[in-house]
């Protein structure tokens, strides 16, 4: 089924804040839509408002046919306590609801008499059901799914010689590892899994649904780079609309087909046609039209008025020396100040009068931009770290032998699929897990800091603001405050508990983090996860400056192509390559 929703003069928000208003969008077969705009103007907000999930705050959402089947990934995969991977896949796709709303309908057509007055027929809800039930391809899933999961790397050994090998060497292209593959079954519990896991697993909902439309919100998280070119396919095939909230910038260059832009600083928003490096390139231009017609006005503005108070002046001034040279007359001398006096205020009045017919232009507000530079802390050994030999057995999966050296500045980028080992190579190289066998260093004088996947430094029930003045005791209470508002977590992030806040605020708390202290060592982890977009760009321009050693572990193609790198590991299957 082909479907089309409508987006009607929509308003959006929370409690009494209105995030964005009078929003018009029309999303048609074969749509892809990418919403952009900073964190905290109302991406999410607006998908769940299309999926339903929340009302809007004025206009409506019209979906032609209204049977249409619209499916949401969340930002955050949601990991419930004792949900299984089967479970997980099964709610995404929107076949287990079909199932228990077929299911109902089934129970009401065999107890006819539970059936009110004016109820529908039992036997068209039933029908209407299991209409949907087929349309969700709840019929075949559990056969279904096996062969995805082992296909993205995460299904055990008999599952992928069940498929045949075309599917096994689809999960070897997929940089399936055995720390992936021997962990994750349909009945493994999604609590247990990593976030490279989890986010494969919600590729693998994302591939297995037969949604008529798609709202995903940053999909791309956690993906490594051939998981991100199976989502590119697979957006780029769909016969239906598609919404989607991405910071991943090829990712939005490859895929959309119209921008929706929501601009907090102006409290506006707009579509523009073309895809993403179409939509730049238009925005430089409406941004500079916009400044220049303010620019013109203020002008304009400025010099009428400074005309008007002139000719108040010179109006002044002929007063005065109108009745300095009439005659000693009482009389005369009131008829010619008087007329010198209206002579004036006439041209005052015209000036006036010009000013007020003058078009208004507001000044354009500017966007709130992080601005942050990285803390040096003195220079470290010459020698970072180095792995000599150094072998890590965990369960099933090895990595090593590996040996390889750290020196001091510098920029080294790791590449690799998920599960192949890159965070266990962060951990032994330093130092915070031991090598089974061979040998691992730290150097002297080393200060490390560090971005994690999990934005884990800043969880639980501690209020934020506490929490960072742990980290950092040499700060007061007022300069942590100051700082985290640098970063746009103001007053009402401070306070909150820290495992409230959103993943983009927890990496911005972390980035704060790295200003407040000095380091020499800094390690980054998808740091451009859950960051808005001008947000990953001052982060590259902090980078530019940053003089101690880097280790950046990311799948942004457009980061690792923008940051200046002297080295490259590429991690696969436990082995370490320099490229």
């Amino acid at each position: 089924m082909t479907a089309t929703l409508v987006a009607q003069a929509i308003a959006g928000g929370y409690a009494h804040r209105t995030l964005f208003e009078d929003l018009d969008l029309t999303v048609a077969p074969g749509d892809v839509v990418g919403v952009v705009g900073v964190n905290g103007a109302g991406k999410s907000t607006f998908l769940r408002i299309l999926a339903g999930e929340l009302q809007p705050q004025a206009g409506a959402i019209h979906l032609a046919p209204s049977d249409a089947f619209v499916g949401w990934l969340p930002q955050e995969h949601e990991r419930i306590e004792g949900e299984t991977v089967a479970g997980y896949v099964a709610r995404r796709t929107g076949c287990a609801r079909a199932t228990a709303e077929m299911d109902a309908a089934a129970a009401a057509l065999g107890d006819p008499a539970a059936a009110g007055p004016g109820d529908p027929d039992p036997a068209d809800v039933y029908s209407a059901a299991l209409d949907r039930w087929l349309a969700s391809g709840a019929a075949d899933l559990e056969e279904r799914l096996p062969a995805v999961l082992a296909e993205l790397g995460l299904g055990t050994a008999a599952a992928t010689d069940a498929v045949g090998p075309a599917a096994a060497g689809a999960a070897r292209g997929a940089g399936a590892t055995p720390e992936a593959a021997a962990g994750v079954t349909e009945d493994s519990l999604m609590t247990a899994l990593s976030g490279g896991q989890a986010a494969r697993v919600g590729l693998a909902a994302l591939l297995l649904s037969r949604f008529d439309t798609v709202l995903l919100d940053e999909p791309t998280n956690d993906l490594d780079l051939d998981g991100l070119e199976r989502l590119e396919r697979f957006v780029q095939g769909l016969r239906g609309g598609v919404v989607l909230v991405s910071h991943d910038r090829e990712f939005l260059a490859r895929c959309v087909t119209r921008v929706l832009e929501l601009d907090l600083a102006q409290h506006s928003n707009r579509v523009f046609g073309g895809g993403y490096d179409a939509y730049l390139e238009e925005r430089a231009i409406v941004r500079q039209h916009k400044r220049d017609d303010y620019e013109e006005f203020a002008s304009k503005k400025a010099d009428l008025v400074a005309r008007a108070r002139t000719q108040r002046e010179w109006s002044s001034q002929g007063t005065r020396n109108a009745l300095k040279k009439a005659p000693d007359n009482d009389k005369i001398r009131r008829r010619a100040a008087s007329e010198s006096s209206e002579k004036q205020a006439q041209k005052v009045r015209q000036m006036e009068s010009r000013i007020k017919r003058l078009d208004e232009v507001d000044e354009p507000r500017k966007e709130w931009q992080l601005e942050f530079t990285i803390g040096a802390a003195p220079r470290s050994s010459a020698v970072v770290a180095t792995l000599n030999a150094a072998v890590v057995r965990q369960g099933d999966f090895t990595l090593g032998p590996v040996s390889l050296q750290l020196n001091a500045g510098e920029r080294v980028g790791i590449t690799g699929p998920n599960g192949a080992g890159k965070s266990t190579l962060l951990r032994t190289l330093l130092g915070r897990q031991a090598p089974d066998s061979g040998s691992a260093a730290l150097g002297s004088s080393v200060s490390i800091g560090e971005i994690d996947q999990a934005r884990s430094l800043f969880g639980g029930s501690e209020p934020l603001a506490a929490a960072f003045e742990v980290l950092v005791p040499e700060l007061a209470s007022g300069e942590v405050r100051t700082l985290l508002a640098k970063f746009g977590l103001r007053a009402d992030h401070v306070l909150r508990p820290c495992g409230e806040l959103s993943p983009g605020e927890r990496t911005r708390a972390g980035l704060a983090l790295l200003q407040a202290r000095g380091v020499n060592v800094l390690v980054l982890d998808e740091p451009t996860n859950h960051l808005d977009l001008p947000a990953i760009e001052q982060l590259e321009q902090a980078l530019e400056s940053y003089e101690g050693a880097l280790l950046l572990v990311t799948h942004d193609r457009r980061m690792l192509s923008t940051v200046r790198l002297d080295r490259r590991w590429h991690v696969a299957g436990g082995v370490v390559t320099e490229l």
